[in-house]
């Protein structure tokens, strides 16, 4: 059987993109990267929920505490506020520093490991927070600088099924293919209840009110 190696935050968009691989017929070899984050352990919690769901093959759970090192992002380093005031032009204080390049070259070496013919990211472009490392033209580049750098009978594909989706198309194919939302988290701040007010929730949000659904997960705010 085909296998594709999934890169699961714990989010709305890499579950949905994990089922979409599901789906196509591959077996689903799982990572995720814990990176000092502010909700790190949630989003472990959930990871561990969705795979369980999707029964994974193969699960990685990868630390990368350098991230906490070298700092530069609202989700790393704690003496820079997450922004609650709403989405800004240009690239937020949220983005990690070439995060997605880190993750999608371990991604690869595990992929290489197992054989596997495709990497799956649930990355987003169209309606995104900004980040650079999410547009497809850098992916792209990534996935021929892997195939440059890996055994010449390794061909790995890197999968972006969402990359032209909006928040709302991503919740209603979400709900279409039963994936377990209530399991997904998006917040930037908070672990209990999520906190509604930063750009990560207000997009989640957004997304579920234009496609005339409820969020299952539990808000600090009155936002939903």
């Amino acid at each position: 059987m085909k296998k594709a190696v999934c890169i699961i935050s714990g989010g709305m968009d890499s579950a949905l993109s994990a089922k979409i691989a599901q789906n196509a017929g591959y077996e689903i070899i799982a990572v995720h990267f814990n990176y000092a984050q502010r909700t790190e352990q949630k989003e472990l919690a959930c990871y561990r929920k969705i795979t369980d769901a999707l029964k994974v093959v193969k699960s990685y759970e990868i630390d990368l505490p350098f991230f906490e090192q070298i700092g530069a992002s609202a989700l790393t380093d704690k003496r820079i506020d997450v922004p609650t005031g709403g989405l800004e032009e240009g690239v937020p204080v949220t983005y990690v520093p070439f995060r997605n390049g880190i993750f999608l070259s371990i991604a690869a070496s595990i992929a290489e490991k197992h054989g596997a013919e495709a990497l799956f990211i649930g990355v987003v472009e169209e309606d995104s927070s900004g980040y650079p490392d999410c547009r497809e033209s850098y992916i792209k580049q990534m996935e021929k600088a892997i195939n440059l750098g890996t055994r010449d009978q390794t061909h790995i594909t890197i999968e972006m099924p969402l990359v032209h989706m909006k928040k709302s198309d991503i919740v209603a194919k979400a709900l279409e293919l039963d994936v377990p939302l209530e399991y997904t988290w998006s917040c930037y701040k908070e672990e209990e209840a999520a906190c509604g007010v930063c750009d990560s929730c207000r997009l989640r949000l957004k997304g579920f009110d234009e496609a005339g659904a409820v969020d299952p997960i539990c808000y600090a705010t009155a936002n939903q």
